[in-house]
């Protein structure tokens, strides 16, 4: 069984998220995405936790539905499906290390809220996890692990964005150079890393000592539309020890779907004041400096990645899952229009494409472009030019997004 999971989400507790991050709004959009297993984000928040428990029920697969459903008429026919939900949060551990002030996000996965209940009593020994849904820390990464280990064996923990600047296990400001450097003796216990979105695998093949961590991806929502910018796509049983074990084994996962990495926020360098961005080369002639203003340039993913890389661009290790880059539907759809993602004609498009056809990822990959085309023709051949990989990018940088788009859209008649 395949399915699709995005396990990396926040709640309306963390800061800089929508109000609309509900329970009954996440399984809305992740029919609508075509997600099938959604991370509840911020599990060690326990006003969050509190909403959990009364809003969803343990189920015996180890994840959690919910317990009363909304009305089934705020989903199309064509998405509907049964969600699951899997406990999930992000924390941010600030700390001394090696000579070096450390910034790590790691998120954590847990099989019940009893575990979850004790992770968070123990971190608020240690810091505030009431004023940030992703509490910040002083907490060592590596304790981090022995925290979760302890409340449940079962726990799972990922280093969240790896490659991100300034918060990440590999970035290029507060980031270490492997992950022993980091976890030290718990380092067996790390079977995956999250790629994040100004990354793809093909850049973390390259990455000898990653050979046997498992890739994944999902979207770090801050708002129930974001679900799924990226995502993972699991083989095997619908279970939480299902993904335990497909992370652990480093076999059950089928795919990813990514952003194309360019499309990311911390993709090159550059330094954003100035409106300068650079590759990696003129980085180091100009000695890491701004060449506007003189100021530090803002060391991006992939600088950071060539300097780790140990193998060739191209390099693709024996057994690796294959992974879709994807432009999100609502960005084709106004290109078709020629409108912007917010107009009205974007968002009736957008929701009409899921009536008639079916979730996101089943419109981004899978449809027959001949029944897109039936609905909208510019949207048609909008998905054909993507999933060929004919698109238009400039790269983001030093926290501003790229845009990544397919050419020439003729305009609709």
């Amino acid at each position: 069984m395949e399915f699709i999971a995005d396990l990396h989400i926040h709640s309306r507790y963390s800061l800089a998220t929508s109000s609309d991050l509900t329970p009954e709004n996440l399984w809305r959009w992740s029919q609508l995405k075509g997600i099938r297993l959604v991370g509840t984000g911020d599990c060690t928040h326990p006003k969050w936790l509190d909403e959990l428990e009364q809003k969803l029920a343990p189920a015996e697969n180890g994840l959690l539905a919910l317990r009363q459903m909304p009305p089934i008429d705020s989903v199309p026919e064509t998405c509907r499906a049964e969600v699951s939900f899997l406990l999930s949060g992000e924390i941010s551990c600030i700390y001394r290390k090696g000579g070096r002030t450390r910034k790590v996000h790691c998120l954590v996965h847990l099989p019940d809220f009893a575990s979850a209940r004790r992770l968070s009593s123990a971190l608020s020994r240690i810091g505030s996890v009431t004023s940030d849904g992703r509490p910040i820390l002083k907490l060592d990464a590596r304790d981090l692990l022995e925290m979760a280990l302890d409340a449940s064996p079962r726990a799972l923990l990922i280093p969240a964005h790896a490659w991100t600047p300034h918060f990440s296990i590999f970035g290029a400001a507060t980031g270490f150079g492997s992950l022993a450097e980091c976890f030290e003796d718990l380092t067996p216990h790390v079977y995956a890393i999250e790629t994040g979105l100004s990354s793809d695998p093909a850049m973390n093949w390259r990455i000898s000592a990653l050979e046997g961590i498992t890739l994944v991806s999902n979207s770090d929502a801050h708002s129930p539309s974001r679900l799924g910018r990226e995502a993972t796509v699991f083989s095997g049983a619908l279970s939480y020890d299902g993904i335990h074990r497909a992370l652990a084994e480093g076999n059950g996962v089928a795919a990813t779907i990514e952003f194309f990495p360019e499309q990311g926020k911390y993709h090159a360098d550059g330094h954003r004041n100035c409106g300068v961005r650079l590759t990696p080369q003129q980085t180091v002639a100009g000695n890491y400096r701004c060449p506007a203003c003189g100021g530090k340039v803002t060391v991006g993913v992939l600088h950071r990645l060539e300097l780790l890389a140990d193998r060739p661009e191209g390099t693709r290790p024996a057994g690796a899952p294959p992974f879709h880059s994807v432009i999100p539907l609502i960005d084709l759809v106004a290109g078709a229009l020629n409108v912007g993602c917010n107009a009205k004609r974007a968002v009736a498009l957008y929701f009409r494409m899921l009536e008639e056809l079916g979730s996101e990822f089943y419109i981004l990959l899978e449809a027959p472009l001949s029944d897109i085309e039936r609905v909208s023709p510019p949207l048609a051949w909008a998905v054909g030019q993507a999933r060929a990989g004919r698109v238009l990018i400039d790269p983001g940088y030093d926290g501003r997004f790229g845009t990544v788009s397919v050419p020439s859209v003729p305009t609709c008649g």
